[in-house]
C-alpha cells in the first residue's frame, strides 16, 4: 500500500503522520555495500586495507586468502589459534601446490 502521493515510500516507512521519517529516508538513500560492513565482530575495521580487498585484488586462492585473513586478525581476535591456522593453511599450500 502506497501513501503520501505515490512517492515510493511504503507504509512501514511512515511515522503515522503520513510523512516519511528522516532516518528512514537516509537509510534508503545510502545503500550499504558488503565491503562497507563486517558481520561478526570488528576485528578488520581498523585495517588500512581490508583483507578481502587485498585477497581479491591480488587474485589469491582460498588457501592463500585464509593465510592473509588469519594473520591480519590474530592480534584482535583469535590470537594463538589464528597463528596455528596460518601455519596449517601454509602447510596445505606446501602440500597441494608444491607436493611437500
Amino acid at each position: 500500500m502506497m501513501k503520501g502521493g505515490g512517492n515510493g515510500m511504503t507504509t512501514n516507512n511512515i511515522d503515522g503522520s503520513g510523512f516519511a521519517r528522516h532516518d528512514d529516508m537516509i537509510k534508503e538513500s545510502v545503500k550499504e555495500t558488503g565491503s562497507s560492513r563486517q558481520v561478526g565482530g570488528s576485528h578488520y575495521k581498523d585495517c588500512v586495507i581490508q583483507p578481502t580487498e587485498y585477497i581479491v585484488k591480488n587474485k589469491l586462492d582460498f588457501l592463500e586468502g585464509n593465510v592473509v585473513k588469519y594473520i591480519t586478525r590474530h592480534k584482535t581476535k583469535g590470537q594463538e589459534e589464528d597463528i596455528r591456522k596460518v601455519i596449517h593453511y601454509a602447510e596445505l599450500i606446501l602440500e597441494y601446490t608444491y607436493g611437500k
